[in-house]
């Protein structure tokens, strides 16, 4: 896996002080990448946030995350500087997703992305509507067993359940979970309808990182019960990420 900096140079030699982010690194660590899309991401600790954090990088802060407590909006801003690299990558200006009234990324005119953050690491993906029209991004930690059987009904629907492998039990809850939060953030800003765990169903996956989706709720036309998409994931650092990218119309 190569990385690369995605913050120009400059920018990295002018913040020279310890800061509670690293500087994101552009990367592509799911096993399949997206012609068109960048993902890059950072570690932080909200520990070593200060009160200057935001001005410093020049990101607004909004007043719903200044209520919240540091640990949020440690997540916010290294999520936002994770998006503005990757618009940067774009060829984009220092853009920054704004917070939309149902606190989703609000993106710049043109682009579709995704935001995720967990257990001091965050990221974002990105790309430009002329090749995607949805990208959900989620990482989460990986489950143990006892926590998973406790969530299992209320993440599996019955057929999953049906499927569900005792002896892979906790990473098949924890890839469910991720893969349909990913799978809302992509579908969410297409179709404007809420929908949940059950409203959905991981059908199939690999231990080469695809996995395979099927709708059970009927959300747009387009969108209905029975139709099924196609995600990814990766695992590591014990941390499972997962991707579902929606191409644009051809």
């Amino acid at each position: 896996m190569r990385w690369r900096e995605a913050t120009p140079p400059g920018r990295i030699s002018a913040m020279s002080e310890p800061d509670f982010v690293t500087p994101p690194l552009a990367h592509w660590p799911l096993p399949q990448a997206l012609p068109g899309a960048i993902l890059c991401s950072s570690r932080f600790d909200p520990q070593r946030l200060d009160a200057d954090a935001f001005a410093r990088h020049a990101i607004d802060l909004p007043p719903s995350i200044a209520r919240a407590v540091a640990k949020r909006r440690a997540e916010f801003l290294a999520g936002r500087l994770c998006a503005r690299a990757g618009i940067r990558c774009l060829g984009g200006h220092d853009e920054v997703p704004g917070l939309s009234e149902d606190r989703s990324p609000s993106w710049p005119a043109g682009l579709c992305g995704s935001i995720t953050h967990g257990a001091g690491w965050a990221a974002a993906v990105v790309a430009r509507n002329e090749a995607w029209r949805g990208l959900g991004l989620d990482v989460e930690n990986l489950l143990e067993t006892a926590r998973a059987k406790r969530l299992l009904e209320e993440i599996l629907t019955p057929g999953e359940r049906q499927r569900l492998d005792p002896q892979r039990l906790a990473l098949t809850v924890t890839l469910s979970f991720s893969l349909k939060e990913s799978l809302f953030k992509a579908l969410y800003p297409l179709v404007g309808t809420r929908f949940y765990f059950e409203h959905a169903e991981l059908l199939d996956w690999d231990d080469q990182g695809h996995a395979r989706l099927r709708l059970l709720c009927d959300l747009s036309a387009e969108w209905h019960n029975g139709r099924e998409l196609e995600g990814q994931f990766a695992c590591f650092d014990g941390r499972l990420l997962s991707l579902v990218g929606i191409p644009a119309r051809r």
